[in-house]
């Protein structure tokens, strides 16, 4: 039996949180969050670990990048104007109705649309896992304050490799060699 803080498959999903075209490009340390937001996203795949992606108010904040968006093959976007993925009732309905126990989260802006998910998937009794090298806010005072929050509310950190290692579980499981070839 492992620890609760160690993340497993069983029962878990993705949660992307508005990776968007006109704020991705602002966020402290982009490059290396969209990077490790791919890693994530193509690794989940080998998995078949299920992924849910919102977009806030995208009228405003245009859709999701597009190096996100192509590795989401027939996933659509919920659409959203409150800031927790939560705001979205068809949302909160799927994700309950997926039999989803573990939420991996990541996404921007950590302080905000982040944090208030992660609290309000903490509140609904979900396991949460945020994916801290694949999350980031505009500003990065206000990025740390959202990963305290989350910590100090019960979400556990990671990073993107840890995660997937976690997952991963051992090197004998069949899929390590395709893990292999996204990490390196």
């Amino acid at each position: 039996m492992t620890h609760s803080a160690i993340l497993t498959r069983d029962d878990a999903a993705l949660v992307i949180i508005d990776f968007q075209e006109k704020l991705a490009p602002m966020v402290w340390k982009w490059d290396e969050v969209r990077e490790n937001a791919r890693l994530m996203i193509q690794a989940v795949g080998i998995y078949d670990i299920p992924v849910f992606y919102t977009e806030h108010y995208p009228k405003g904040l245009g859709g999701t990048v597009p190096e996100i968006e192509e590795l989401l093959p027939g996933v659509e976007p919920y659409d959203k104007v409150v800031f927790s993925a939560f705001g979205s009732e068809k949302f909160a309905e799927e994700l309950q109705n997926s039999g989803t126990q573990t939420l991996i989260i990541m996404g921007i802006e950590s302080h905000i649309c982040v944090s208030q998910t992660v609290h309000d998937a903490l509140n609904r009794g979900y396991a949460v896992h945020v994916i801290s090298d694949a999350i980031s806010s505009r500003k990065e005072l206000n990025h740390w304050i959202g990963i305290g929050k989350m910590k100090e509310a019960g979400a556990v950190m990671s990073s993107a490799e840890t995660a997937l290692y976690e997952i991963q579980y051992q090197a004998a499981n069949p899929e390590f060699k395709q893990l292999l070839k996204l990490v390196k």
